[in-house]
């Protein structure tokens, strides 16, 4: 009887043994796919994001240039179907750049309609100038962007780089409506530094750039995740893809932490998100 007793019991702790591991492996397998799930959508968001900074930064070095008088001759990102008027009151330009109700592809591949608007100073001999910006009916890939942002641009030496260099701070204060209608909130600050190419103002391809910097993005049911750029990622104009070629990214979400290593340099879409020790490769969406 005692050996029968003695059986019972051990069947019954490898049951519960196997019950707690095959649960452990699904809330395993589900907050990894969470977390991919997660870094997808965020990759929409920065994509937009993104883009519409490099718009405002190349239209303000475009007029920067104009008003200089500068030998070398600019050559916008801006697709021929974007139509670009200016005005100057009172020391202050402003630029509308409308990308028509159609829509217009960028040099990346991505596809944006609507209009922003952007103004600035037209004294161009001071150390820093603020450009702010917001948008009229504004897409990106059939995601719809309001909000306003503010760039500050700078000429300095950074940690980053010793030799001066333009350096654009910038604070995010948006939300981006994605296919399913679901609107997201995007907070944060990113400095985006110009790190190669600034010397030559004739071309747009040459530039490479270097972020760091933290955001917030807050889901329409009330969840937020942090994200902390913890080795700078590395922006490469020439790889016409909208995704950085390599740095690091932490998100935290309800605790849990997911780190996605965006890779050693290669032009593709292509990030590790790794939740828990456990690592999957992502395609990362625009």
């Amino acid at each position: 009887m005692k050996t029968k007793f003695l059986l019972i019991a051990t069947f019954m702790a490898i049951a519960f043994f196997i019950s707690c591991d095959s649960t452990d492996k699904t809330t395993d397998a589900t907050t990894t796919a969470s977390s991919t799930d997660q870094v997808t959508l965020d990759s929409k968001i920065d994509a937009s994001i993104d883009d519409v900074s490099n718009i405002v930064e190349d239209q303000f070095s475009m007029k920067q240039s104009a008003t200089g008088k500068s030998s070398e001759k600019m050559t916008s990102m801006l697709p021929a179907c974007a139509v670009v008027t200016w005005t100057y009151t009172d020391g202050t330009f402003t630029g509308t750049i409308d990308f028509g109700t159609e829509g217009c592809t960028l040099q990346n591949g991505n596809v944006v309609k609507g209009k922003i608007t952007l103004t600035f100073s037209g004294n161009f001999t001071t150390p820093e100038q603020t450009i702010t910006y917001s948008f009229d009916q504004f897409y990106h890939n059939d995601k719809k962007v309001q909000g306003s942002k503010t760039i500050t641009r700078a000429l300095k030496s950074t940690e980053l780089l010793a030799a001066v260099h333009p350096v654009f701070t910038c604070t995010v204060d948006m939300t981006v409506t994605i296919e399913d209608a679901s609107v997201y909130t995007r907070t944060g600050n990113r400095v985006k530094e110009m790190v190669e190419g600034y010397d030559t103002i004739g071309s747009w391809e040459d530039n490479v750039f270097l972020v760091t910097g933290t955001g917030t993005t807050t889901k329409p049911n009330g969840d937020t995740w942090s994200s902390t750029i913890k080795t700078p990622l590395h922006y490469v104009m020439a790889c016409k893809k909208p995704f950085p070629v390599s740095g690091t990214v932490l998100k935290v979400k309800n605790g849990v932490e997911t780190l996605v290593d965006y890779g050693n340099g290669e032009c593709d879409n292509l990030a590790s998100v790794t939740t828990g020790g456990v690592t999957t490769t992502i395609e990362l969406k625009k």
